[in-house]
Protein backbone atom coordinates (compact mmCIF):
# COMPACT_ATOMS: atom_id res chain seq x y z
CA UNK A 1 0.00 0.00 0.00
CA UNK A 2 2.66 2.07 0.74
CA UNK A 3 4.65 2.03 -2.81
CA UNK A 4 0.89 2.60 -4.45
CA UNK A 5 1.18 6.34 -2.51
CA UNK A 6 4.35 7.05 -3.58
CA UNK A 7 4.49 5.13 -7.44
CA UNK A 8 1.69 4.09 -9.14
CA UNK A 9 1.09 1.83 -12.64
CA UNK A 10 -0.62 3.28 -15.39
CA UNK A 11 -2.05 1.72 -18.70
CA UNK A 12 -1.63 3.87 -21.45
CA UNK A 13 -2.62 1.91 -24.61
CA UNK A 14 -0.38 -1.42 -25.01
CA UNK A 15 2.02 0.12 -22.54
CA UNK A 16 3.55 0.73 -19.08
CA UNK A 17 4.85 3.20 -17.62
CA UNK A 18 5.18 4.71 -14.34
CA UNK A 19 4.53 8.70 -13.09
CA UNK A 20 6.12 10.21 -9.90
CA UNK A 21 3.75 12.28 -7.47
CA UNK A 22 5.35 15.58 -6.38
CA UNK A 23 5.03 17.32 -3.36
CA UNK A 24 4.97 20.94 -4.41
CA UNK A 25 2.22 21.65 -7.37
CA UNK A 26 3.08 22.90 -10.69
CA UNK A 27 2.51 26.54 -11.54
CA UNK A 28 0.69 27.01 -14.64
CA UNK A 29 1.97 28.93 -17.35
CA UNK A 30 0.74 32.77 -17.70
CA UNK A 31 -1.36 32.11 -21.00
CA UNK A 32 -0.80 29.17 -23.60
CA UNK A 33 -2.25 31.68 -26.06
CA UNK A 34 -1.44 35.30 -27.44
CA UNK A 35 -3.56 37.83 -26.01
CA UNK A 36 -6.73 38.79 -27.77
CA UNK A 37 -6.62 41.75 -29.43
CA UNK A 38 -9.06 43.68 -31.32
CA UNK A 39 -8.95 43.52 -35.57
CA UNK A 40 -5.97 45.68 -37.13
CA UNK A 41 -8.81 46.35 -40.49
CA UNK A 42 -11.73 46.09 -38.32
CA UNK A 43 -14.44 49.42 -38.66
CA UNK A 44 -14.76 48.80 -34.75
CA UNK A 45 -13.71 51.86 -32.21
CA UNK A 46 -10.93 49.06 -30.47
CA UNK A 47 -9.55 48.39 -33.84
CA UNK A 48 -9.20 52.29 -34.71
CA UNK A 49 -7.52 52.69 -31.03
CA UNK A 50 -5.04 50.06 -32.16
CA UNK A 51 -4.12 51.04 -35.05
CA UNK A 52 -3.31 54.16 -33.42
CA UNK A 53 -1.14 52.74 -30.70
CA UNK A 54 0.85 51.00 -33.50
CA UNK A 55 1.13 54.01 -35.25
CA UNK A 56 2.62 56.13 -32.42
CA UNK A 57 4.46 53.64 -31.15
CA UNK A 58 6.36 53.70 -34.79
CA UNK A 59 6.77 57.21 -34.54
CA UNK A 60 8.59 57.08 -31.03
CA UNK A 61 11.07 54.39 -32.13
CA UNK A 62 11.85 56.46 -35.82
CA UNK A 63 15.28 56.09 -35.73
CA UNK A 64 15.90 59.49 -37.31
CA UNK A 65 14.44 62.80 -37.45
CA UNK A 66 13.74 62.64 -40.72
CA UNK A 67 12.16 58.98 -41.04
CA UNK A 68 9.93 60.07 -38.12
CA UNK A 69 8.89 63.41 -40.48
CA UNK A 70 8.05 60.85 -42.95
CA UNK A 71 6.24 58.11 -40.97
CA UNK A 72 3.73 61.26 -39.27
CA UNK A 73 2.63 62.48 -42.87
CA UNK A 74 2.78 58.86 -44.54
CA UNK A 75 -1.04 58.71 -44.76
CA UNK A 76 -2.61 60.64 -47.05
CA UNK A 77 -6.51 61.72 -47.01
CA UNK A 78 -8.32 64.79 -48.31
CA UNK A 79 -7.09 67.66 -45.71
CA UNK A 80 -8.08 71.26 -45.71
CA UNK A 81 -6.12 74.00 -47.50
CA UNK A 82 -5.13 76.86 -44.50
CA UNK A 83 -3.94 80.02 -46.95
CA UNK A 84 -2.24 83.00 -44.36
CA UNK A 85 -2.93 85.40 -46.60
CA UNK A 86 -6.75 85.04 -47.28
CA UNK A 87 -9.66 87.62 -48.52
CA UNK A 88 -12.17 85.89 -45.90
CA UNK A 89 -14.05 87.65 -43.62
CA UNK A 90 -12.80 87.60 -40.05
CA UNK A 91 -10.29 84.98 -40.52
CA UNK A 92 -7.83 85.40 -38.05
CA UNK A 93 -10.54 84.45 -35.19
CA UNK A 94 -11.02 80.99 -37.32
CA UNK A 95 -7.06 80.78 -37.49
CA UNK A 96 -6.95 80.87 -33.81
CA UNK A 97 -9.32 78.33 -32.81
CA UNK A 98 -7.55 75.84 -35.66
CA UNK A 99 -4.06 76.81 -34.14
CA UNK A 100 -5.42 76.79 -30.30
CA UNK A 101 -3.90 80.70 -30.61
CA UNK A 102 -4.17 83.29 -27.96
CA UNK A 103 -3.62 86.71 -29.36
CA UNK A 104 -2.47 89.68 -27.35
CA UNK A 105 -2.55 93.19 -28.69
CA UNK A 106 0.78 94.98 -29.22
CA UNK A 107 3.58 93.74 -28.50
CA UNK A 108 5.43 91.76 -25.68
CA UNK A 109 6.68 93.94 -22.55
CA UNK A 110 10.63 94.10 -24.21
CA UNK A 111 9.26 94.84 -27.68
CA UNK A 112 7.21 97.70 -26.48
CA UNK A 113 9.75 99.22 -24.19
CA UNK A 114 12.31 99.03 -27.27
CA UNK A 115 9.81 100.88 -29.53
CA UNK A 116 8.88 103.59 -27.08
CA UNK A 117 12.66 103.98 -26.84
CA UNK A 118 13.07 106.09 -30.05
CA UNK A 119 15.16 109.29 -30.39
CA UNK A 120 15.38 111.58 -33.23
CA UNK A 121 19.54 111.55 -32.81
CA UNK A 122 20.75 107.91 -32.22
CA UNK A 123 19.78 104.57 -30.19
CA UNK A 124 21.59 102.57 -28.52
CA UNK A 125 21.41 98.84 -29.34
CA UNK A 126 21.15 97.46 -26.19
CA UNK A 127 18.06 99.88 -25.59
CA UNK A 128 16.15 97.99 -28.02
CA UNK A 129 16.28 94.98 -26.02
CA UNK A 130 15.84 96.55 -22.78
CA UNK A 131 13.01 95.90 -20.17
CA UNK A 132 9.24 97.60 -19.60
CA UNK A 133 9.40 101.04 -17.75
CA UNK A 134 12.65 102.51 -19.59
CA UNK A 135 12.13 106.24 -20.14
CA UNK A 136 12.55 107.29 -24.18
CA UNK A 137 15.56 109.22 -23.08
CA UNK A 138 17.53 106.38 -22.07
CA UNK A 139 17.96 105.69 -25.88
CA UNK A 140 18.97 109.10 -26.83
CA UNK A 141 23.02 109.48 -27.68
CA UNK A 142 25.30 111.78 -25.68
CA UNK A 143 26.36 114.76 -27.21
CA UNK A 144 29.92 115.44 -29.11
CA UNK A 145 32.34 115.74 -26.94
CA UNK A 146 30.50 114.55 -23.46
CA UNK A 147 30.51 110.33 -22.23
CA UNK A 148 27.66 108.17 -21.56
CA UNK A 149 26.08 108.04 -17.77
CA UNK A 150 27.07 104.82 -17.46
CA UNK A 151 30.49 105.30 -18.73
CA UNK A 152 31.01 107.98 -16.67
CA UNK A 153 30.06 105.62 -13.85
CA UNK A 154 32.35 102.67 -14.81
CA UNK A 155 34.96 102.41 -17.19
CA UNK A 156 34.70 98.38 -17.53
CA UNK A 157 31.04 99.01 -18.61
CA UNK A 158 31.94 101.86 -21.08
CA UNK A 159 34.42 99.20 -22.67
CA UNK A 160 31.74 96.16 -23.06
CA UNK A 161 29.37 99.27 -24.34
CA UNK A 162 28.24 98.18 -27.54
CA UNK A 163 28.88 101.75 -29.84
CA UNK A 164 25.56 103.62 -30.10
CA UNK A 165 23.14 103.30 -33.75
CA UNK A 166 22.76 106.13 -35.45
CA UNK A 167 19.27 107.11 -36.58
CA UNK A 168 20.59 109.28 -39.02
CA UNK A 169 22.02 106.76 -40.83
CA UNK A 170 19.38 104.20 -40.64
CA UNK A 171 17.16 105.89 -41.70
CA UNK A 172 19.28 106.85 -44.71
CA UNK A 173 19.78 103.56 -45.87
CA UNK A 174 15.76 102.84 -45.38
CA UNK A 175 15.33 105.97 -47.55
CA UNK A 176 18.18 104.61 -49.77
CA UNK A 177 16.29 101.56 -50.70
CA UNK A 178 12.62 103.40 -50.97
CA UNK A 179 14.25 105.60 -53.49
CA UNK A 180 16.28 103.46 -55.36
CA UNK A 181 12.87 101.33 -56.12
CA UNK A 182 10.38 103.98 -56.32
CA UNK A 183 12.27 106.80 -58.36
CA UNK A 184 15.67 106.53 -59.57
CA UNK A 185 14.90 103.20 -61.62
CA UNK A 186 12.52 104.00 -64.94
CA UNK A 187 10.33 101.17 -64.49
CA UNK A 188 7.32 99.70 -67.11
CA UNK A 189 3.69 99.60 -65.52
CA UNK A 190 3.58 96.07 -63.93
CA UNK A 191 1.24 93.63 -64.93
CA UNK A 192 -1.77 92.69 -63.80
CA UNK A 193 -2.40 91.81 -60.05
CA UNK A 194 1.35 92.01 -59.82
CA UNK A 195 2.35 95.71 -58.60
CA UNK A 196 3.45 93.92 -55.06
CA UNK A 197 6.60 92.42 -57.54
CA UNK A 198 7.24 95.93 -59.18
CA UNK A 199 8.17 98.07 -56.50
CA UNK A 200 7.09 97.00 -52.72
CA UNK A 201 8.90 93.41 -53.39
CA UNK A 202 12.32 94.48 -54.61
CA UNK A 203 12.35 97.22 -51.52
CA UNK A 204 11.53 95.07 -48.94
CA UNK A 205 14.43 93.00 -50.21
CA UNK A 206 17.09 95.38 -50.51
CA UNK A 207 15.63 97.17 -46.75
CA UNK A 208 15.88 93.94 -45.32
CA UNK A 209 19.34 92.44 -46.85
CA UNK A 210 20.89 96.08 -46.10
CA UNK A 211 19.67 96.35 -42.47
CA UNK A 212 20.69 92.93 -41.85
CA UNK A 213 24.13 93.26 -43.06
CA UNK A 214 24.63 97.06 -41.23
CA UNK A 215 23.58 95.31 -37.89
CA UNK A 216 25.91 92.74 -38.19
CA UNK A 217 28.69 93.91 -35.75
CA UNK A 218 25.52 94.60 -33.12
CA UNK A 219 24.06 91.03 -33.45
CA UNK A 220 26.31 87.87 -33.73
CA UNK A 221 23.33 85.42 -34.42
CA UNK A 222 23.12 87.83 -37.54
CA UNK A 223 26.78 87.23 -38.54
CA UNK A 224 25.74 83.38 -38.42
CA UNK A 225 22.10 83.51 -40.03
CA UNK A 226 20.53 82.12 -43.41
CA UNK A 227 19.09 84.67 -45.37
CA UNK A 228 16.09 82.82 -47.67
CA UNK A 229 14.53 84.90 -50.50
CA UNK A 230 10.71 83.22 -51.66
CA UNK A 231 11.69 80.01 -49.74
CA UNK A 232 8.75 77.06 -48.87
CA UNK A 233 7.08 76.54 -45.62
CA UNK A 234 4.93 73.39 -45.00
CA UNK A 235 2.93 72.66 -41.97
CA UNK A 236 0.20 69.42 -41.24
CA UNK A 237 -1.58 68.72 -38.25
CA UNK A 238 -4.65 67.43 -36.76
CA UNK A 239 -7.01 69.52 -34.81
CA UNK A 240 -11.01 68.36 -33.90
CA UNK A 241 -12.95 65.33 -35.39
CA UNK A 242 -15.26 64.85 -38.04
CA UNK A 243 -17.50 62.03 -39.62
CA UNK A 244 -16.43 61.03 -43.70
CA UNK A 245 -19.22 62.04 -46.01
CA UNK A 246 -18.86 60.32 -48.89
CA UNK A 247 -16.61 57.26 -50.56
CA UNK A 248 -16.18 53.56 -49.11
CA UNK A 249 -15.21 55.18 -46.01
CA UNK A 250 -18.79 56.55 -45.49
CA UNK A 251 -19.73 57.11 -42.00
CA UNK A 252 -16.40 56.71 -40.13
CA UNK A 253 -15.01 59.11 -37.85
CA UNK A 254 -11.53 60.82 -38.85
CA UNK A 255 -9.83 63.86 -37.49
CA UNK A 256 -9.93 67.10 -39.54
CA UNK A 257 -6.44 67.55 -40.69
CA UNK A 258 -5.20 70.67 -42.60
CA UNK A 259 -2.41 71.98 -44.48
CA UNK A 260 -0.38 75.22 -44.59
CA UNK A 261 1.14 75.63 -47.75
CA UNK A 262 3.59 79.28 -46.93
CA UNK A 263 5.53 81.05 -49.23
CA UNK A 264 7.25 84.71 -47.29
CA UNK A 265 8.92 86.76 -49.44
CA UNK A 266 12.20 86.90 -46.93
CA UNK A 267 13.21 84.56 -44.08
CA UNK A 268 15.81 84.45 -41.27
CA UNK A 269 17.21 81.68 -39.87
CA UNK A 270 19.33 81.13 -37.08
CA UNK A 271 21.32 78.45 -35.51
CA UNK A 272 20.38 79.43 -31.86
CA UNK A 273 16.96 79.77 -30.57
CA UNK A 274 15.06 82.99 -29.60
CA UNK A 275 14.72 83.32 -26.09
CA UNK A 276 11.07 82.68 -24.50
CA UNK A 277 8.78 85.70 -23.78
CA UNK A 278 6.63 84.33 -20.78
CA UNK A 279 6.42 81.02 -19.43
CA UNK A 280 5.51 77.92 -20.88
CA UNK A 281 2.55 77.40 -19.06
CA UNK A 282 1.80 80.53 -19.18
CA UNK A 283 -2.62 81.85 -19.98
CA UNK A 284 -2.71 85.37 -21.38
CA UNK A 285 -6.59 85.05 -22.74
CA UNK A 286 -9.10 82.16 -24.47
CA UNK A 287 -9.28 80.61 -27.68
CA UNK A 288 -11.98 81.33 -29.57
CA UNK A 289 -14.29 78.65 -30.11
CA UNK A 290 -15.47 77.39 -34.21
CA UNK A 291 -18.28 75.34 -34.22
CA UNK A 292 -18.77 75.31 -37.46
CA UNK A 293 -17.04 73.06 -40.56
CA UNK A 294 -13.69 74.79 -41.67
CA UNK A 295 -15.25 74.97 -45.28
CA UNK A 296 -17.77 77.56 -43.81
CA UNK A 297 -15.05 80.09 -43.57
CA UNK A 298 -14.67 78.97 -46.34
CA UNK A 299 -11.23 76.73 -46.98
CA UNK A 300 -11.42 73.86 -49.59
CA UNK A 301 -10.64 70.27 -49.42
CA UNK A 302 -7.21 68.61 -51.53
CA UNK A 303 -5.36 65.17 -51.36
CA UNK A 304 -1.74 65.67 -51.87
CA UNK A 305 1.57 64.89 -49.89
CA UNK A 306 1.44 65.87 -46.38
CA UNK A 307 4.55 67.67 -45.42
CA UNK A 308 6.74 69.68 -42.56
CA UNK A 309 9.24 72.21 -43.98
CA UNK A 310 11.03 74.63 -42.54
CA UNK A 311 12.60 76.17 -45.54
CA UNK A 312 15.48 73.79 -45.43
CA UNK A 313 16.41 70.54 -44.89
CA UNK A 314 16.79 68.88 -41.46
CA UNK A 315 20.46 68.88 -40.72
CA UNK A 316 20.68 72.56 -42.13
CA UNK A 317 22.75 74.11 -39.04
CA UNK A 318 19.95 77.14 -39.22
CA UNK A 319 17.31 75.36 -37.87
CA UNK A 320 15.70 78.06 -35.64
CA UNK A 321 13.12 80.50 -37.24
CA UNK A 322 14.16 84.45 -36.50
CA UNK A 323 11.91 86.91 -38.43
CA UNK A 324 10.01 86.54 -41.55
CA UNK A 325 8.84 88.89 -43.82
CA UNK A 326 5.29 88.79 -45.92
CA UNK A 327 4.58 90.82 -48.30
CA UNK A 328 0.75 91.18 -49.15
CA UNK A 329 -0.40 90.81 -52.36
CA UNK A 330 -2.33 93.27 -55.11
CA UNK A 331 -5.55 91.52 -54.58
CA UNK A 332 -5.41 92.48 -51.03
CA UNK A 333 -4.13 95.53 -50.74
CA UNK A 334 -6.48 98.24 -48.37
CA UNK A 335 -7.80 100.12 -50.95
CA UNK A 336 -9.91 97.74 -52.47
CA UNK A 337 -11.23 97.11 -49.02
CA UNK A 338 -12.20 100.90 -48.70
CA UNK A 339 -13.77 100.29 -52.00
CA UNK A 340 -15.81 97.52 -50.64
CA UNK A 341 -16.71 99.59 -47.14
CA UNK A 342 -14.53 96.66 -45.23
CA UNK A 343 -12.56 99.10 -43.44
CA UNK A 344 -12.90 96.97 -40.64
CA UNK A 345 -11.19 93.98 -42.58
CA UNK A 346 -8.00 95.88 -43.05
CA UNK A 347 -6.17 94.56 -39.67
CA UNK A 348 -7.66 91.45 -40.04
CA UNK A 349 -5.67 90.32 -43.20
CA UNK A 350 -2.45 91.46 -41.20
CA UNK A 351 -3.24 89.43 -38.39
CA UNK A 352 -4.38 86.47 -40.15
CA UNK A 353 -1.29 86.35 -41.94
CA UNK A 354 1.01 86.73 -39.02
CA UNK A 355 -1.14 84.21 -36.98
CA UNK A 356 -1.27 80.89 -39.56
CA UNK A 357 2.19 81.72 -41.03
CA UNK A 358 4.03 81.94 -37.65
CA UNK A 359 2.23 78.93 -36.45
CA UNK A 360 3.18 76.75 -39.55
CA UNK A 361 7.06 78.25 -39.11
CA UNK A 362 7.17 77.78 -35.61
CA UNK A 363 5.53 74.22 -35.19
CA UNK A 364 8.20 73.22 -38.10
CA UNK A 365 10.86 73.95 -36.41
CA UNK A 366 9.68 71.84 -33.54
CA UNK A 367 8.82 68.75 -35.16
CA UNK A 368 12.28 69.37 -36.43
CA UNK A 369 14.08 69.01 -32.66
CA UNK A 370 11.69 65.37 -32.46
CA UNK A 371 8.91 66.81 -31.05
CA UNK A 372 4.89 66.17 -32.49
CA UNK A 373 1.38 66.20 -30.48
CA UNK A 374 2.27 62.84 -29.23
CA UNK A 375 5.49 64.32 -27.60
CA UNK A 376 4.73 67.99 -26.73
CA UNK A 377 7.78 70.49 -26.50
CA UNK A 378 9.47 70.82 -23.25
CA UNK A 379 10.55 74.43 -24.46
CA UNK A 380 8.82 77.51 -25.81
CA UNK A 381 9.59 78.25 -29.59
CA UNK A 382 9.94 82.14 -30.41
CA UNK A 383 9.59 83.85 -34.23
CA UNK A 384 8.82 86.99 -35.09
CA UNK A 385 7.10 87.87 -38.57
CA UNK A 386 6.68 91.63 -40.13
CA UNK A 387 3.86 91.71 -42.44
CA UNK A 388 3.60 94.69 -45.51
CA UNK A 389 2.42 95.77 -48.43
CA UNK A 390 5.65 98.12 -48.97
CA UNK A 391 4.34 100.97 -47.06
CA UNK A 392 2.50 99.90 -43.99
CA UNK A 393 4.07 97.99 -41.73
CA UNK A 394 2.63 95.11 -38.86
CA UNK A 395 4.88 93.43 -36.06
CA UNK A 396 3.91 89.74 -35.00
CA UNK A 397 5.99 87.54 -32.33
CA UNK A 398 4.59 84.30 -31.58
CA UNK A 399 5.29 82.00 -29.39
CA UNK A 400 4.79 77.97 -29.52
CA UNK A 401 3.90 76.35 -26.32
CA UNK A 402 2.03 72.99 -27.32
CA UNK A 403 1.73 70.78 -30.42
CA UNK A 404 -0.79 68.71 -28.92
CA UNK A 405 -3.70 69.52 -31.22
CA UNK A 406 -5.60 66.46 -31.67
CA UNK A 407 -8.21 65.35 -29.90
CA UNK A 408 -6.95 62.77 -27.96
CA UNK A 409 -4.31 65.36 -26.36
CA UNK A 410 -5.93 68.30 -26.30
CA UNK A 411 -8.56 66.96 -23.57
CA UNK A 412 -5.80 67.56 -20.75
CA UNK A 413 -3.60 69.91 -22.26
CA UNK A 414 -3.86 73.29 -20.49
CA UNK A 415 -1.38 75.31 -22.71
CA UNK A 416 -1.71 77.78 -25.24
CA UNK A 417 0.08 78.92 -28.36
CA UNK A 418 0.45 83.12 -27.71
CA UNK A 419 0.99 85.68 -30.75
CA UNK A 420 1.38 89.21 -30.06
CA UNK A 421 0.57 91.68 -33.03
CA UNK A 422 0.64 95.29 -33.86
CA UNK A 423 -1.92 97.43 -36.07
CA UNK A 424 -0.11 98.54 -39.33
CA UNK A 425 1.51 101.44 -39.49
CA UNK A 426 2.89 103.75 -42.54
CA UNK A 427 6.86 103.64 -42.86
CA UNK A 428 6.39 107.05 -44.92
CA UNK A 429 3.79 109.08 -46.34
CA UNK A 430 4.55 109.64 -50.25
CA UNK A 431 7.84 110.03 -52.68
CA UNK A 432 7.89 112.97 -54.14
CA UNK A 433 10.57 114.59 -56.13
CA UNK A 434 13.33 112.31 -55.25
CA UNK A 435 12.80 112.85 -51.49
CA UNK A 436 10.50 110.52 -48.83
CA UNK A 437 8.23 112.73 -46.86
CA UNK A 438 6.86 111.64 -43.64
CA UNK A 439 9.65 109.15 -42.78
CA UNK A 440 8.22 107.26 -39.16
CA UNK A 441 10.93 106.30 -37.37
CA UNK A 442 9.12 104.24 -34.92
CA UNK A 443 8.20 101.72 -37.63
CA UNK A 444 12.23 101.28 -38.84
CA UNK A 445 13.09 101.54 -34.88
CA UNK A 446 10.73 98.38 -34.78
CA UNK A 447 12.10 96.64 -37.39
CA UNK A 448 15.64 97.37 -35.90
CA UNK A 449 14.67 95.99 -32.77
CA UNK A 450 13.32 92.76 -34.38
CA UNK A 451 16.91 92.15 -36.21
CA UNK A 452 18.43 93.16 -32.73
CA UNK A 453 16.74 90.03 -31.05
CA UNK A 454 19.06 87.30 -29.97
CA UNK A 455 19.52 84.43 -27.31
CA UNK A 456 20.44 86.18 -23.80
CA UNK A 457 24.06 84.18 -24.06
CA UNK A 458 25.11 86.05 -26.95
Amino acid sequence: MAASRGRRLLWHGRCWFSQTESGVPPQPPDSLYPPIVASATAKSKAAKRRRLEHFNQRVHAAASIEEKLRLYGQLQRPKYMLYPQTFALNADRWYRGFTKTVFVPGLPPRAAAAAAAKAPGAVAPEAAETAAGVAPEAAKAPEPGTAAPEAAKSPELAAAAAPYLDMGELRSLACDALLQESFYQNKKRPFLYRDQDHTPGPFLTQLVSTLAAFLCGRNPLLAASSLDLKPEVNYYWHHGEEVVAHGHRKGRVDPVRFQIDDNPHLQIRVPKQLPEIVPLESDLGDVPVIDHKPSKLPLFKKQYENKVYIGSKVADPCCYGHTQFHLIPDKLKRERFVRANLEDQIEVVYRANGIASLFAWTAAQAMYQGFWNEADVTRPFVSQAVVTDGKYFAFFCYQLNTLALTVETIQNNPRKNICWGTDSKPLYDVVEDGSVKGFNDEVLLQLVRFLLNRPKEL
